[in-house]
């Protein structure tokens, strides 16, 4: 199978969009960094999509699609809290969350050569959540009509997040035991 096809593609130009939006974010250009997050979001589901239908997944793709996706979302929340625009402590929240994950696959990879880690409903609910906080963080920084986001916006996506953290935890250790 080909490692450049069209959904990788699609996911590399993902990875180049973030420098992209952060220079926007950085010279107040909300208005590009609202049409750039809008086509990161797009991308992540066309390629992901167009893998499944023409039957183009690969390791790399699988690799870089939730890296793409870490990236924008951890440097929105670092920027965005930055700015003003979300709490600290939900950035802390989700970048804590990524790296218990991520540093559980690393363990159950290094010592039970576990390799897969299934997504779950919460993690994807959790990624969907943070997702339209930042572009409705971004409407709102570019219009006069649409308020900033209110606390229990940021409390549903903590508590999405948290709870996908601790549903990835319980699994890990399920598996741990397992084997």
């Amino acid at each position: 199978m080909k490692v450049l096809n069209i959904p990788n593609i699609i996911t590399f130009i993902r990875i180049v969009i973030i420098p992209v939006f952060v220079t926007a974010l950085i010279y107040r250009r909300y208005d590009y960094a609202l049409f750039l997050f809008i086509a990161a979001a797009v991308s992540d589901a066309l390629d992901g999509l167009l893998a499944r239908i023409t039957k183009q997944k690969t390791k790399l793709g699988a690799f870089l699609d939730p890296l793409a996706d870490k990236s924008l979302l951890v440097t929105s929340f670092v920027l965005f809290s930055v700015y003003g625009w979300i709490p600290m402590w939900l950035t802390i929240i989700v970048i804590s969350r990524d790296l218990i994950v991520m540093l559980g696959w690393v363990s159950l990879y290094l010592i039970y050569h576990i390799t897969k880690v299934e997504p779950t409903f919460t993690g994807k609910a959790a990624i969907a959540s943070q997702l339209i906080l930042i572009a409705y963080t971004l409407l709102s920084v570019n219009t006069d009509f649409i308020p900033s986001p209110a606390n229990a916006m940021f409390l549903t996506v903590a508590a999405l997040t948290a709870a996908s953290g601790l549903q990835y935890i319980y699994r890990g250790l399920r598996q741990a035991s397992e084997k």
